[in-house]
């Protein structure tokens, strides 16, 4: 059985949509650092997305453990024009896009951006390629809200919508087990 460690990256404090923009993460909770580092077990494998947010997290967590290069497939959704603007002005600019974006997600993208369906294609084909390569291991992936909503709906077959129903915060965890043919849902959005 091969279990991923979900973890969301370190806060950013932006209260705009943050996706491809590299904004650093706020790690100045040591307390919750080495809670969250003494919650995973000691001999998973590491791997982040390749924004420097989730690989100073990484970092930050890794003690002891093995180290996999940065992975751009585990980044969070490419949200175009939309990037590093608040819900209110992307609404007033283009309600009915906006609004389908997140009402139902699925084919509708943002202007130069990606739809739910590709962002879940892209972090599923980085996923299983992760578990082909390391089939049994421990896995903690460091990465962003949108990738690990992906897995929530894929381990759960949900709709889109609903997976979006789902909170996960700043460094929390949320495991998941696959064992090649079944999926398993453990704890989503924990914060040790």
């Amino acid at each position: 059985m091969t279990r991923l460690h979900l973890v969301r990256h370190g806060p950013t404090h932006a209260k705009t949509l943050v996706g491809w923009s590299d904004l650093p993460a706020d790690l100045s909770d040591h307390a919750a650092l080495s809670r969250l580092q003494s919650h995973l077990p000691e001999d998973a494998i590491v791997v982040s997305s390749d924004l420097s947010r989730a690989i100073d997290t990484a970092t930050a967590i890794q003690g002891i453990r093995h180290r996999l290069p940065h992975d751009p497939d585990l980044r969070e959704i490419n949200f175009g024009s939309w990037e590093l603007r608040g819900f209110a002005e992307i609404e007033e600019e283009d309600p009915d896009r906006a609004f389908a974006y997140w009402d139902n997600p699925g084919d509708v993208r943002p202007p130069q951006g990606e739809s739910w369906n590709e962002v879940r294609a892209r972090v599923d084909a980085a996923v299983d390629a992760l578990m082909a390569c390391y089939a049994g291991a421990d896995l903690v992936v460091v990465a962003h809200f949108g990738v690990i909503l992906t897995q929530v709906q894929r381990a759960m077959n949900l709709e889109a919508q609903q997976a979006f129903s789902h909170r996960i915060d700043n460094l929390s965890v949320t495991d998941i087990a696959y064992d090649g043919i079944m999926w398993t849902m453990g704890t989503i959005n924990h914060l040790p």
